[in-house]
């Protein structure tokens, strides 16, 4: 539904992705998913090879200075991968968005360059095992000793992790202060003190590396710190845009790859005397499927126009959350009735609608869970709502017995 919006450069960059999209090889994807492949760094050195990781960043640190409506189109043709791929694509856009943000020059010349020109890559360290959603729970210690800070903890379900040559890690400096005040964002190089022990099996999603890390005694150069001391609250906050962003881009992507399938298979199975689409069980899957994809779609790209011109953060907040929840729901519900379609093939390997559904599970629940997003959505509404007033005519006194004051009871 987007077609009649993109402007002739989008249109490209899109063609530009599907001809990357289409080259990646079909058996890497079985690999990853048989758990033969942990780490597809030639894959990541590819997508670099052609100039198509952080697209919004200036290409003074070697990527396009596009903004967020085109990057958003390039992720969805990446999301047709499903889950791995397209976050280990979208890895350089999140991790980026701390160090152009936030990051010194020499921060980004150390770090953005090579890995947008894939000569590093990174993951973030984030969740903690008595974490979860609550980031700022986190118990992984910083200590300063001299020029350097000292990093003892644990993150685990890190997409990545196998892989990364750094890290960007949030840790507690302050254990004084209140937990949103005492928190701090570092770029950790692998190396003596940051250990990757254990590679989870994954119900889906595999192939990308996903592990624990352990920071023992790790010694981070001081330099390394982003932002302020004890202020990575502010990182967090920023980084919900490329975080949700990019989850409901590729979302979207690997609904309309399993809707394919399905479709054209119901355009070619036959049952009862006659093709299957021709059931509205089947036909109205579809249509709702369609309709599913094009509102995610529209909700996407108007969020996407926001976090490039909105100064209002809070408003921003509120739409990436509303974009994640509704694009990975609707993701979930399409991948479903593209199984339900094709009935009892669907279910085995000889398609790949049972891997984008093991992949699709996990879109509701990591970079915060959907029920977190709920939070987000209410909570920056109510505020704005009750800040402003309402956002056009007042209709409460609309009613026949509007001003029958004593019927008006809150308390």
């Amino acid at each position: 539904m987007l077609e009649p919006l993109l402007t002739d450069a989008q249109r490209a960059l899109r063609d530009e992705v599907r001809s990357f999209v289409r080259q990646v090889p079909r058996q890497l994807l079985l690999d990853m998913d048989a758990d033969r492949v942990r780490y597809p760094r030639e894959y990541l050195e590819e997508a670099a090879r052609r100039n198509l990781l952080g697209l919004r960043f200036a290409t003074q640190w070697g990527g396009r200075g596009l903004p967020w409506t085109s990057e958003i189109i390039a992720i969805e043709e990446v999301g047709v991968l499903g889950t791995s791929l397209a976050c280990l694509y979208c890895l350089p856009s999140i991790i980026g968005e701390a160090i152009s943000t936030f990051g010194t020059d020499r921060q980004k010349d150390k770090y953005l360059r090579p890995t947008l020109q894939g000569k590093l890559t990174c993951a973030e360290a984030l969740t903690e095992p008595r974490g979860g959603s609550d980031f700022f729970g986190t118990a992984t210690l910083a200590r300063r000793d001299g020029d350097h800070f000292v990093l003892n903890g644990q993150k685990r379900f890190v997409v990545g992790a196998e892989g990364a040559d750094y890290f960007l890690a949030y840790a507690r400096t302050d254990p004084s202060a209140p937990p949103h005040k005492g928190i701090s964002a570092f770029l950790v190089d692998r190396g003596q003190g940051v250990d990757v022990e254990h590679v989870y099996g994954l119900m889906g999603t595999r192939g990308g590396g996903t592990g624990r890390i352990y920071f023992r005694d790790a010694r981070v150069p001081a330099e390394n710190l982003v932002g302020r001391e004890n202020g990575a609250a502010e990182i967090f906050y920023r980084m919900m845009v490329p975080e949700r962003l990019t989850s409901a881009s590729g979302a979207v992507g690997m609904g309309r790859a399993a809707l394919e399938v399905a479709a054209r298979y119901s355009d070619r199975r036959k049952a009862f005397g006659t093709t299957i689409r021709n059931f509205e069980g089947v036909s109205f899957k579809v249509a709702d499927a369609v309709t599913l994809l094009d509102a995610a779609r529209g909700l996407l790209h108007g969020t996407a126009y926001a976090a490039d011109n909105d100064k209002d953060t809070a408003r921003v907040r509120r739409l990436v959350s509303e974009s994640k929840k509704f694009a990975t729901e609707a993701a979930w519900q399409v991948v479903n009735h593209a199984m339900q379609i094709m009935g009892g093939i669907g279910y085995t390997d000889i398609y790949p609608v049972e891997r984008l559904l093991r992949d699709a599970r996990l879109i509701m629940i990591w970079t915060g869970t959907n029920e977190v997003m709920d939070l987000v959505i209410q909570h920056e509404y109510y505020k704005e709502l009750l800040a402003k007033g309402p956002s056009g005519r007042d209709v409460e006194p609309d009613a026949a017995q509007a001003d029958r004051a004593e019927e008006k009871v809150y308390e």
